[in-house]
């Protein structure tokens, strides 16, 4: 079925990172829908074809594809020159890319929290700082978004090298907007809470992997909690066409922010309560962290039936979308 939505103005140029797959490709399918001419933007070629043939399929539009890390500066300068330079310039970014790391923060140990910052807050800061030249010259006034997180307002138990880099991104949004206040540049920070996009065969599981995977995947795709994954996708596309300055997605996400704001230290307590629920870190030696697991090549643990049963209707959903939104390898899963 063809997406009908044409609020932005037509021949806009957009790119977006992380956009092979998830929220990143449903961000850029959102805007290939309103007209605008897409580059999508991640480190795996084969991915981006199949997003890039995805979007096609539900929108009718083409849309290019840059194979780009956006962990490495030089490379996302170069990407984002290279395409200002190829479609004219450049109307709207959106900086999407990053990782999910599901373990407690002594099992990741150092190396999870410099994974974290390199993707995810150094990845946008690397195009931020490489696109706002670019969109300051758009005829139509620039817009930069930037994908943070429910976690970027409070910290999350078990995802807590996650946290720390989109509080970073959260500041780093905050900053640019004042810093372009009064200029034709909009800068938007959007900070989702859960939503189905199949991102648990993606993350990255440590610890007891297994028993991270299980609920992760579970409580991501449970619908009172999590959001629809296109609904978040347009809201982010508005949020950025209307310069909204922060915009929070999900009631839960939004809740947990304002009684974050109102009473923090009953907010920390609480989800203290909530991280002793959680499953606990093996034993093992402080100076060797476990490598992490991919979601793709794990399974959740034997556990009795009940909890078996309430694992795979919350985590259904999730897998679906994962099928939907280009998530799954081709083939067997591989170890990460």
């Amino acid at each position: 079925m063809l997406l009908t939505d044409h609020s932005l103005s037509e021949g806009l140029r957009a790119l977006v990172t992380g956009g092979s797959r998830g929220l990143g490709l449903l961000t850029g399918a959102r805007l290939a829908a309103r007209g605008c001419r897409v580059t999508l933007l991640a480190r795996d070629a084969d991915e981006l074809d199949r997003g890039a043939a995805w979007i096609h399929a539900r929108t009718g539009q083409d849309v290019r594809t840059v194979v780009c890390d956006v962990r490495d500066e030089a490379a996302v300068a170069s990407a984002v020159a290279d395409t200002a330079e190829e479609v004219g310039g450049l109307d709207v970014v959106i900086a999407n890319a990053g990782v999910i790391q599901v373990a407690p923060a002594e099992a990741g140990g150092t190396p999870a929290f410099r994974d974290a910052m390199a993707t995810i807050f150094e990845g946008t800061l690397h195009t931020s700082l490489a696109a706002l030249p670019v969109l300051r010259r758009s005829p139509a006034g620039g817009r930069l978004g930037l994908i943070g997180s429910v976690g970027a307002l409070l910290a999350v138990p078990h995802l807590v090298p996650y946290s720390c880099a989109k509080a970073a991104v959260r500041a780093l949004g905050e900053g640019l907007q004042e810093e372009t206040a009064g200029s034709a540049v909009s800068v938007t920070t959007v900070h989702p809470g859960l939503m189905r996009t199949g991102s648990h065969l993606q993350a990255e599981f440590g610890g007891r992997a297994e028993a991270e995977f299980a609920w992760f995947s579970a409580l991501a795709g449970t619908p009172l909690v999590s959001m629809d994954a296109e609904r978040a996708a347009e809201k982010i596309v508005r949020a950025v066409e209307r310069r909204r300055t922060r915009v929070v997605l999900t009631p839960a996400a939004h809740a947990a922010s304002l009684a974050h704001g109102v009473a923090p230290g009953l907010v920390t307590r609480v989800s203290g309560l909530v991280g002793r629920a959680l499953p606990t870190a093996p034993e093992t030696d402080p100076d060797t962290n476990t490598p992490m697991k991919q979601g793709h090549s794990l399974g959740a643990p034997a556990q009795p039936r009940w909890k078996e049963v309430l694992r795979r209707a919350g985590s259904s959903l999730n897998d679906r979308a994962a099928q939907r939104y280009n998530q799954q390898r081709p083939g067997p899963p591989t170890s990460a």
